[in-house]
């Protein structure tokens, strides 16, 4: 029904927006204006940005490895962990290379096929977080609230599913949105003062108002971003209820531990997420949209690995092998 009535003002105000114009230039391409600054400061940018993007995908991609060369490792847990893991790679990877362009270019432009491309792939990939991060914490669920189920529950070919599910479902959510916004005018001016197409700037940028799809494209995000976290919420708060109810303190503190390097993750990407999408961004500044932005979409990915590898023993342990620090004790013997 939304999208009836969005189609039909649409069409109303294109129309009107013809009739007074009908010479009207549409722009073929955006200029994203990136990071402000003096060549030495654009210089700072790229440097710092490649090396966060080289060791989020060095990171990502030894968990990744170490998942499927390890053997142990094999389980719905770390099946879950590797797949999350490569989709960070693709999700820094749907914006840096871009970014990294952009800084050194002198036009700093992109197409506008281009443009809504990247917001595609971006927000597929971060839709597909959410639904990672939801599965991720029912995963925990099972295999501290229903430990002996968890065999049966949790099996490979559920595990398989709900990894297919979450990668399909996640790019199956963003088409509409995207159509809806793509079909504005935009006529003059193309500067987003952003590093990446986002919606907020796009909106803004329309030669007509648009509230019925700004209406449809946040409520769209608040129900992607709060179903997860509710789930996520709700498979928490019943983990916290069977932990405390562990009478031994060390069981207590493997339960937390199994479950604090996600609780850090949920709370690192949601906190951002939430910040940008939930409601509309059109006031905030640029400045601040920016910071924002670059938390979850290149930070994010830089730590996940470090806390996903410090945090848990199997990985350490798995890491540990693999590089080979994990040698016969040497024994001292007199000569």
């Amino acid at each position: 029904m939304f999208i009836v009535i969005h189609s039909l003002v649409t069409s109303v105000s294109l129309t009107a927006l013809e009739s007074r114009n009908a010479t009207m230039h549409f722009v073929t391409e955006f200029v994203l204006l990136g990071f402000p600054g003096q060549r030495e400061m654009q210089n700072f940018f790229f440097s710092l940005i490649l090396v966060v993007y080289l060791l989020t995908l060095l990171g990502n991609g030894v968990i990744v490895y170490v998942v499927k060369w390890d053997k142990r490792l094999h389980t719905p847990m770390y099946i879950l962990l590797g797949n999350f893991a490569f989709l960070e790679i693709w999700y820094i990877s749907s914006t840096v290379p871009n970014m990294l362009v952009t800084i050194l270019s002198e036009t700093k432009t992109i197409s506008f096929t281009g443009c809504f491309l990247q917001f595609y792939f971006f927000f597929s990939l971060g839709t597909t977080e959410c639904f990672f991060l939801s599965v991720m914490a029912y995963d925990r669920y099972l295999a501290i609230c229903r430990p002996l189920h968890y065999p049966s529950i949790m099996t490979g070919k559920l595990c398989v599913i709900l990894v297919c599910v979450c990668w399909v479902s996640g790019f199956l959510c963003y088409p509409i949105p995207i159509v809806l916004i793509s079909q504005l005018p935009f006529c003059g001016p193309n500067i987003i003062d952003h590093f990446v197409c986002d919606p907020g700037p796009l909106f803004a940028l329309a030669c007509i108002p648009a509230p019925s799809t700004e209406l449809i494209c946040y409520t769209f995000n608040s129900v992607i971003i709060f179903g997860p976290f509710l789930s996520i919420l709700g498979s928490y708060t019943l983990v916290l209820r069977a932990v405390l109810r562990i009478p031994s303190g060390a069981g207590q503190t493997k339960a937390f531990s199994t479950c604090g390097s996600h609780l850090m993750v949920v709370s690192l990407f949601y906190g951002t997420l939430m910040v940008m999408y939930v409601s509309p961004t059109s006031g905030n500044p640029a400045g601040m949209q920016k910071i924002v932005t670059l938390v979850y979409s290149a930070v994010t990915p830089l730590l996940n690995p470090l806390i996903y590898s410090l945090r848990n023993k199997d990985m350490k342990d798995a890491l540990k092998k693999l590089l080979g620090l994990r040698s016969n004790p040497v024994v001292w013997k007199p000569i």
